[in-house]
């Protein structure tokens, strides 16, 4: 009975954070729509992911881009189940259908308000989408289409997660300004870099690298999933309490800002009572990162 109500008394808790997490994610895709279709389809900018290819097609046929993302990701929902973890399938899955619907839902809010100052729109668009998706990171969802086969690459390879992202989005703009013209490209880039660098101050930055340092008495459980859902290494210190002399194990280990999410979450499934302190490396070299330039 007792070991039923812990469970119980667990899983209430996870059911808590899940729920919290969903609604955060919905108020973040309902911010990014916002921006969409206030800044973005107006002045005819472009994006990149299964975003830009939609809008590409909304501009050339009229159909609101909602109805091609959610058709567009279909496959790669499926493909995400597969392959990657199932609470992020399914909250990028929220965030993605949230988006698409309040695309639709908001399409004509653009006639009430709208910049048509192009540089300032960029601007405007890039900082509120950064906020938005930075969050949707934070909260272990995103928007799906390029981010899956992202994770899906950086899974099975060491491909840069934020690499192959900027490969496939410069791809679809440079598509996209061949029809509507290159000065809509270029809105478009300083858009996203400006995007890039919110999400960064909202996850703390998707090119820099950190020193973790957790102090547990369950590094075993805890080591094992660093080791095969992050694919990072760890390394195990014994160590004494300065205050209760009692013997403490130190886990040290380098992760992608991306990953700090993910951390946190391995440790309130293994162990609420660790410690963690996370460090900003300014420099990091050896397997699984680059070498400084």
């Amino acid at each position: 009975m007792a070991g039923g109500h812990v469970n119980n008394s667990e899983l209430m808790v996870k059911n808590r954070r899940f729920i919290k997490r969903a609604l955060l994610i919905l108020l973040s895709s309902l911010l990014f729509s916002l921006s969409l279709n206030l800044f973005v389809v107006p002045n005819h900018f472009l994006n990149g992911g299964v975003s830009g290819l939609a809008l590409i097609l909304q501009y050339a046929t009229a159909i609101n881009a909602g109805y091609s993302i959610i058709i567009l990701n279909i496959p790669l929902f499926i493909l995400s189940y597969k392959k990657l973890a199932k609470e992020f399938t399914l909250l990028t899955t929220i965030a993605t259908i949230a988006q698409a619907i309040l695309m639709i839902l908001t399409k004509g809010i653009s006639n009430y308000y709208t910049i048509n100052d192009l540089l300032l729109a960029s601007i405007c668009h890039g900082v509120i989408s950064g906020f938005a998706v930075g969050n949707i990171f934070k909260y272990h969802g995103s928007l799906g289409g390029t981010d899956i086969i992202a994770m899906i690459a950086r899974k099975k390879s060491n491909f840069n997660i934020g690499k192959v992202s900027f490969i496939i989005n410069v791809v679809i703009v440079s598509f996209g300004a061949i029809f509507f013209g290159v000065d809509r490209a270029v809105y478009t880039f300083i858009s996203m870099y400006i995007s890039s660098s919110v999400i960064d101050q909202v996850i703390k930055g998707f090119n820099k690298k950190n020193l973790v340092f957790i102090v547990t008495n369950k590094e075993e459980l805890i080591v094992e999933k660093i080791t095969k859902e992050l694919r990072r290494s760890a390394t195990v210190v014994k160590a004494k309490g300065g205050y209760t002399k009692a013997d403490k194990t130190v886990i040290y280990c380098v992760v992608s800002t991306p990953q700090i999410p993910r951390v946190k979450q391995i440790l309130e499934k293994c162990d609420e009572e660790a410690f963690m302190s996370i460090i900003d490396a300014a420099e990091v070299q050896g397997k699984g990162f680059e070498l400084p330039i």
